[in-house]
């Protein structure tokens, strides 16, 4: 038998870690000691679990130590972390370690060292001395990889989110959960965070615009609950038409009905927009007087449009580069402590695998698959809404006093 020594620290009950580790070894028909375990009796005290892995052969071993590790597990004695060279541009050793969105350390020249610029789907390059994630389309010939799972630590935010302001649910989705209640809850952390002068960004679809949200939205980066805009070319379209015409997708807002002619209105305010050379452009002359669009760029929040084969136009500002859009979208997520999804799944799951997963993620969908998918991705921290993201956007509103 080969085996290794791995200890997990935490709260490891309640979260459900250790019954995932447990099942997680013997689900690969391996085997397990544990040689000691001390229990946390109050809520601040974290439990420690020490265990001796067993596995018929060394690859079997190196696999469930990465799957272990990704569970937060760490090796005790702690081994010095290993970077070896990439020959090419794009091209890592094939025992590289991919990374996880959750808080990771490495050990570095004798200590633990924590890894920046953390997100999934990664590697971790030695930059001036410093580790830190960088995607494979990134790395340059030279540059120094950590190669195996062996000297890190992932320290997964389960019960850290647990004991927050989303204590009010768990990332489970359920369309019999109250509305209400969530909303209030999420009123409450943006007051927090407004009081505590941090970050909360939307990453929306047209659907806001198409189910009457659009206004509860621009109510709130005008009122400054709203730092960011993270979405597609269709939602400032729709947005813009609904301003210039009254209608989203050429539907009457107001009335529901197909308006005469409407089917030509998101091109005619696509055409408009470009008449002036920007959305900015319009705003400043006064052409663009209402809507979301026109309160982020008065108030001057960032925000990025990331274009798709779908689109009409595009608009001036919709980036066709994907690489482009990925780096703008990673910009603005900076620093942000919390993200609120509306309806645009693409978009979502794109935002989700850049983002680490201490940042609060709401996803507010009418269909449940969508923060299920969110979640399948890799973005476990996401708690799920299910509702019509226009009523959802004006209860909100409403909760915080923003008039619309």
């Amino acid at each position: 038998m080969k085996t290794r020594t791995f200890i997990s620290t935490g709260h490891l009950i309640d979260s459900g870690i250790m019954s995932e580790i447990f099942n997680t070894i013997m689900n690969e028909g391996a085997d397990y000691e544990v040689t000691s375990f001390n229990i946390g009796k109050r809520k601040s005290e974290k439990s420690r679990l020490e265990l001796i892995l067993k596995c018929k052969d060394i690859e079997e071993l190196e696999i469930l130590s990465g799957r272990l590790t990704s569970l937060g597990a760490y090796e005790k004695g702690a081994i010095e972390s290993v970077f070896k060279s990439a020959e090419k541009d794009s091209n890592v050793p094939e025992d590289f370690y991919s990374t996880s969105n959750h808080r990771t350390e490495i050990f570095l020249n004798g200590k633990w060292a924590n890894v920046g610029s953390q997100r999934m789907d990664a590697v971790i390059v030695l930059s001036e001395s410093e580790p830190v994630c960088v995607k494979l389309r990134d790395v340059r010939k030279g540059d120094l990889v950590l190669c195996g799972s062996e000297s890190v630590r992932v320290f997964p935010p389960v019960s850290d989110i647990r004991d927050s302001g989303f204590g009010f649910m768990s990332n489970d989705v359920s369309s019999e959960r109250s509305d209400n209640i969530a909303v209030i809850k999420i009123a409450d952390e943006l007051k927090l965070l407004k009081k505590e002068g941090k970050k909360a960004i939307v990453v929306a679809g047209p659907v806001v615009i198409h189910t009457g949200g659009g206004s509860a939205l621009a109510g709130l980066v005008r009122d400054g609950w709203i730092h960011g805009l993270l979405g597609g070319n269709a939602i400032a379209v729709h947005d813009i038409e609904s301003c210039f015409y009254g209608t989203s997708l050429g539907v009457d807002l107001e009335t529901g009905k197909q308006a005469v002619g409407g089917h030509f209105h998101h091109m005619r305010a696509i055409n408009r927009i470009n008449h002036y050379g920007s959305i900015k452009n319009t705003v400043e002359a006064g052409a663009l007087k209402c809507g979301l669009m026109y309160e982020i760029v008065k108030a001057d929040i960032p925000y990025s449009l990331a274009g798709s084969i779908r689109d009409d136009g595009p608009l001036p500002e919709t980036e066709m580069d994907m690489i482009k859009a990925q780096a703008a979208y990673s910009e603005i997520i900076k620093d942000t402590d919390m993200i609120i999804m509306l309806s645009t799944m693409l978009h979502s799951i794109g935002t989700g695998n850049m983002t680490p997963s201490w940042v609060k993620t709401v996803c507010v969908d009418i269909n449940p698959s969508v923060v299920t998918k969110l979640s399948d991705r890799g973005t476990s921290q996401a708690v799920g809404i299910v509702s019509d993201v226009g009523l959802f956007l004006r209860a909100l509103a409403s909760k915080l006093g923003v008039e619309y």
